[in-house]
């Protein structure tokens, strides 16, 4: 849900939030959770929109309006367009995880308030003489997804308006490019290069620096210049077979912000490898409906791109590297993996943490509470005979033996903690048992150790399971 509403409010797509949150947070979405994102996003977006923070009575970071369609023969470069956002996730993730691999490995993560300040001095510096790096992110995107209008100023709608030329105006698809274009297109390499570079290391900082924005910038900046070479191409070459089935005349017949916004989200989508929220944040990020067919198809290339070289995206290779506990839906087992081969301890570690029905004394358990980090224990009949009687969550053991000693009286260390509906007999100066029949889940969700695991992943997928018990014979 958190996921959901923080992407409609980035992005002003509530849409997109909740379908983000179901296709790269979580691995299990009950209906419920399903309605608390959507209910989160629209919260959202109703503050959202009531703050009006762009100050356009719009939800949209980078609304644009663009009046000219796009053709058949245009899905090739919005192709290409995706396979260089698949390369760039890919040289992004490597590099990145080898980066952050490093700075958790050496001493240079002792030190992350020096590399914040060195990472933002060396990008002032080299950021500055270039405009298109010099301004902001967000400023850079929106200028790369607007079309030129008749009052943009800037340089990448410096097209030559010639009165005089040669050929009737009528006949000319688009206008050829002039010094500024120029100019702005080898600005745009430059600032490419650069937003590749600093991107690597600047995510994975002791500071909230993002990815979605400068995944974004990366791809609308390569899109842009691939737009205006095809652009170009149709104007020099408007006799050719495949434009002059293509541009009508005296009509635009490319229109270049569309392939930055392709190309953005064919590289947010080689980082992330999202698909569908992918889309629909796009199309709700810059009111471009029509346009979802070239976003559908950048995205879907760029990930299969992606997938070539790995399946892992930016955020489940951090995850992998912090070693948190989250289950990838991507992760595959092969047919000959079972659940032996998965579980622990294995043989030759050291033995199974468990509790018996009605032989352990308190002191046993607080013992191994302290010792352990377990969230919980399976309990058997004996340490002869482990067949399985339940499980106790850890926390339940620590406060019913807490309550235990405030409340009844005769509750020592050496009490007999009993899981059985009858306490064991016990001598005559015994003291209390204590009993703990309630905490314990009498069906925990077992397997037998032969289960494969597939099916075990499926398990845990579909039922949202914390733990699944390996049993043999019982």
């Amino acid at each position: 849900a958190a996921a959901a509403a923080g992407v409609s409010v980035a992005f002003g797509a509530p849409i997109g939030g909740v379908l983000f949150s179901l296709e790269e947070v979580s691995y299990y979405f009950p209906l419920k959770t399903l309605w608390r994102s959507f209910f989160a996003a629209l919260v959202a977006a109703f503050t959202l929109r009531s703050i009006n923070p762009f100050g356009n009575s719009r939800l949209v970071l980078f609304y644009v309006e663009y009046h000219t369609p796009w053709y058949m023969a245009e899905l090739f470069p919005f192709i290409l367009l995706g396979v260089f956002g698949g390369l760039w996730g890919t040289l992004f993730t490597r590099c990145n995880i080898a980066w952050c691999r490093r700075r958790k490995t050496t001493r240079l993560g002792k030190y992350p308030v020096l590399e914040v300040i060195v990472v933002t001095a060396i990008t002032a510096i080299v950021a500055y003489p270039n405009p298109y790096t010099r301004q902001s992110t967000s400023e850079l995107i929106s200028e790369l997804f607007n079309d030129c209008g008749a009052l943009e100023s800037s340089q990448l709608c410096d097209y030559i308006n010639d009165p005089n030329m040669t050929r009737p105006v009528d006949d000319i698809p688009d206008r050829p490019a002039g010094v500024g274009v120029y100019t702005a297109m080898w600005q745009l390499a430059l600032a490419l290069i650069f937003k590749i570079v600093i991107t690597i290391f600047t995510f994975g900082m002791k500071i909230p620096s993002g990815l979605f924005i400068p995944s974004m910038a990366v791809g609308a900046m390569a899109g842009r210049m691939v737009g205006i070479g095809v652009e170009q191409l149709a104007y020099h070459h408007h006799d050719w077979i495949i434009f002059r089935n293509w541009c009508r005349p005296g009509a635009d017949c490319v229109t270049p912000g569309l392939y930055a916004m392709v190309g953005a989200a064919a590289c947010l989508g080689g980082v992330t490898r999202m698909t569908v929220s992918l889309v629909v944040i796009m199309f709700e990020l810059t009111g471009g409906l029509e346009y979802i067919v070239p976003l559908m198809a950048a995205a879907v290339t760029s990930k299969w791109v992606a997938d070539a070289f790995g399946k892992e995206g930016v955020y489940e290779a951090h995850i992998h590297l912090n070693g948190y506990p989250f289950l990838d839906v991507k992760d595959e087992f092969t047919h000959r993996t079972l659940a032996t081969d998965v579980m622990r301890p294995r043989r030759g570690e050291p033995p199974l943490s468990v509790l018996t029905q009605d032989s352990m004394t308190v002191e046993d358990v607080e013992t191994l509470i302290k010792e352990t980090d377990y969230n919980g224990f399976p309990v058997v009949v004996s340490r002869d005979s482990e067949r399985l009687i339940g499980f106790a969550q850890r926390r339940e053991l620590i406060l019913a033996i807490k309550n235990a000693r405030q409340r009844q009286e005769g509750i020592v260390s050496h009490s007999i903690m009993c899981f059985t509906e009858e306490p064991p007999e016990l001598p005559a100066n015994s003291p209390h048992p204590l009993k703990l029949r309630r905490i314990l889940n009498l069906s925990p969700f077992t397997v037998t150790d032969h289960t494969p695991m597939e099916t075990v992943v499926d398990i845990f997928r579909k039922l949202g399971l914390r733990q699944c018990l390996v049993t043999r014979s019982g």
